[in-house]
């Protein structure tokens, strides 16, 4: 298994193809294999690179809470494209991976050519505190019954739902490599990750100037994404909104074609020099 160390932490990746590298940063409830459907399409256009967050099989799990923190994975992501000679890539990511890949945007803006984020904005404005609570709560039952013990509510939670109607097949794959990831990771990474993330809409100032192009996607039946996607687009400047109708949160596996053809269009553009920044007039009150 190809791993590299990074930080005292051996992570693991995946890649393929060659030429403009496209790196995928996945969700909470994910690990390197959710973006198959990505890799594969991507791979004969880009050099496509997919990994698991430290605390996600088969890269390390360390035994100790602190080792798991938002600042570590941004560190984890540059020191994985540091090792593979990645000086710039297109970033996409969804949920967690969406918020490690805008906070190194922000942070190391001369390392990505694009951001996409999509799936993003929980723990963000009007519902932190509910979410900070359930935090703790699926944190609790992870640590001690294991992640059986949260994968049916987790996996067929109101944003994740949709992808078991339309897709029962590929729930079904979701729901096992859940199941499979350690429970020790995960609530780490739930305590130390999203519960001291800090919230989209208190980054105001940082967005605004932020000169990275940006796709914003969410899916219109994720609505605790919403109010962070929709802070995202007013306040980034090279910033793009796509909402997917009849979505919920795992907007790749649900409408993977869709998705493709999406982030496709948006790199394309990017790459030719055709994603540029809002007009000053659009920002104009509507008469």
């Amino acid at each position: 298994m190809p791993k590299i160390q990074v930080h005292q932490t051996h992570i693991y990746y995946e890649e393929a193809g060659s030429g403009i590298p496209l790196v995928f940063v996945h969700e909470f409830a994910g690990d390197w294999r959710s973006w198959e459907a990505q890799m594969r399409f991507f791979s004969s256009r880009y050099r496509a690179v997919t990994f698991s967050a430290r605390g996600y099989l088969p890269s390390d799990v360390p035994e100790s809470p602190e080792a798991y923190s938002q600042d570590n994975q941004i560190e984890d992501l540059k020191g994985l494209m540091d090792a593979l000679k990645i000086r710039k890539a297109h970033l996409c990511g969804l949920s967690m991976g969406s918020y490690t890949s805008l906070l190194l945007g922000l942070k190391y803006p001369d390392r990505c050519h694009s951001l996409t984020i999509a799936g993003s904005g929980y723990g963000s404005g009007a519902n932190r505190e509910e979410f900070h609570k359930q935090i703790a709560q699926v944190a609790d039952q992870m640590l001690r019954g294991g992640m059986k013990a949260v994968s049916q509510t987790y996996t067929l939670g109101p944003a994740r739902v949709q992808l078991q109607n339309k897709n029962p097949r590929a729930w079904e794959e979701f729901r096992r490599q859940f199941e499979e990831h350690s429970a020790k990771g995960s609530a780490y990474t739930f305590l130390g990750v999203q519960r001291k993330r800090p919230s989209i809409t208190e980054l105001g100032d940082q967005l605004r100037k932020m000169t990275l192009p940006v796709l914003v996607m969410l899916g219109d039946e994720d609505e605790r994404g919403l109010e962070g996607s929709i802070f995202m687009k007013r306040n980034i400047p090279r910033a793009g909104l796509e909402i997917f109708p009849r979505s919920g949160h795992t907007l790749n596996l649900e409408e993977p074609d869709h998705f493709n053809r999406s982030l496709l269009e948006f790199i394309t553009a990017v790459d030719a020099g055709h994603w540029e920044a809002r007009d000053p007039r659009s920002l104009s009150p509507a008469i």
